[in-house]
């Protein structure tokens, strides 16, 4: 199977897998890269971008670029998988604290303290 095939067929699995945990999907309409035309639509997800990477080598930040540069505003998120591992997603680290913000994860209040990170990311 060469690299498109094997991209196609990781964009219907990583549709299969949202779909079988509550998120209907299905692979997006390819328009060489652009807010409409993401690798996975769900239509429960309006505001994220899902960009699909179902390979062994990583390239984590090169993903999260080219997902950042297609998304046009939504959010950003890449979906992968390696052969016979579980699926991860990979956002930035800013977009995480917001989701977690506003998540039942959160005690209310306590998460709305605004930190100013020093050089190396972490709280003064």
């Amino acid at each position: 199977m060469n690299s498109r095939e094997k991209g196609k067929a990781g964009e219907r699995e990583a549709a299969a897998f949202l779909t079988l945990n509550g998120l209907p999907a299905r692979r997006g309409c390819q328009f060489s890269g652009s807010p409409d035309s993401p690798d996975v639509v769900c239509p429960l997800l309006p505001g994220v971008h899902l960009e699909v990477k179902r390979c062994e080598r990583t390239d984590l930040e090169g993903w999260l670029a080219q997902a950042t540069a297609d998304a046009g505003g939504k959010l950003p998120v890449v979906i992968h998988r390696k052969n016979n591992g579980t699926w991860i997603g990979i956002l930035r680290a800013e977009d995480l604290l917001a989701l977690l913000r506003a998540s039942p994860f959160a005690r209310v209040g306590a998460c709305n303290e605004t930190r100013n990170p020093g050089p190396s990311g972490e709280a003064p």
